[in-house]
């Protein structure tokens, strides 16, 4: 069985940013900034920088997770079997290790919603014109990604080879999506979309593994409790669902955008799905 806890530098990590809130109330500066006392709900402290409790949300975890798009022209075959191939040599890699493979996964996941949400900032100044609300969207689809990884950080401990590894894959992607985007973005949002697919089936895998007791099912990270708003009692596999269903509504919106740029549209012609979890 493969055992997930939260590691002491993990823990360690959790009660610097608490203390890190303890000691922000304290600083004086002369530019009158200081830290706003957030609570919850129930007034109790709210222990994360990170994000704010107006930002947490529940899941939709009954979203249908079996869409698939069939890659018909050119550019959608060449971004479906691109992913496939980026596929193989994880598998090879993490086998059935799925918290580091979630890891790993997220770190490259976040990526293309900042990089296609800075080109489309970019282009909106260049053009003195709105984006539709996708700026918004698509760093909203970065940033809970990121929060994705935050998840997993706290029970996984990632060897320094794995770490290594991400450095390199997140330079490597970066600078390809990057252009990638700029040549071709119905070619890019495709490619996330079937990203997102491939992530789908991994979380699936993830939840298979948990339930025959492969890995064991340990409580669920507070700050996924506070980011999901999942109930007190909740564990890894009800973590494992919610970022599945996140994935999939990533899923949608990158086949969309991608169907938009199809039908000789641009983005901001279209209201962007924000907010869309």
């Amino acid at each position: 069985m493969t055992t997930l806890t939260m590691s002491d530098n993990n823990k360690k990590k959790v009660d610097d940013e608490e203390n890190n809130n303890n000691n922000n109330k304290s600083i004086v500066s002369y530019w009158g900034i200081q830290p706003s006392k957030v609570t919850k709900d129930d007034g109790s402290q709210w222990n994360w920088t990170c994000f704010r409790p107006w930002e947490s949300y529940k899941a939709d975890i009954k979203i249908d997770l079996e869409k698939h798009h069939t890659p018909n022209t050119f550019t959608d075959k060449m971004a479906y079997w691109t992913v496939k191939a980026l596929r193989y040599p994880t598998d090879i890699f993490f086998q059935k290790r799925y918290g580091c493979r979630a890891m790993m996964l997220e770190t490259v996941a976040a990526v293309p919603g900042m990089v296609a949400g800075m080109l489309l900032h970019c282009k909106s100044l260049r053009r003195f014109e709105h984006s539709g609300g996708w700026i918004k969207a698509l760093l909203e689809e970065a940033e809970n990604e990121r929060m994705h990884l935050m998840t997993f950080m706290e029970v996984s401990d990632p060897k320094w080879y794995e770490r290594a590894l991400v450095i390199a894959v997140q330079g490597v992607f970066l600078n390809a999506y990057l252009l990638g985007y700029i040549v071709s973005p119905k070619f890019a949002h495709r490619m996330v979309g079937y990203l997102e697919e491939e992530a789908i089936h991994s979380y699936t895998e993830f939840l298979k593994e948990l339930d025959k007791g492969n890995i064991e099912n340990v409580p669920a990270p507070a700050i996924a409790m506070d980011y999901w708003q999942l109930p007190p009692e909740s564990t890894l596999r009800d973590v494992v669902v919610v970022v599945r269903a996140d994935e999939a509504h990533h899923r949608d919106v990158n086949h969309f955008a991608s169907d938009v740029h199809y039908q000789g549209r641009e983005l901001r012609e279209t209201p962007a799905p924000i907010g869309y979890h």
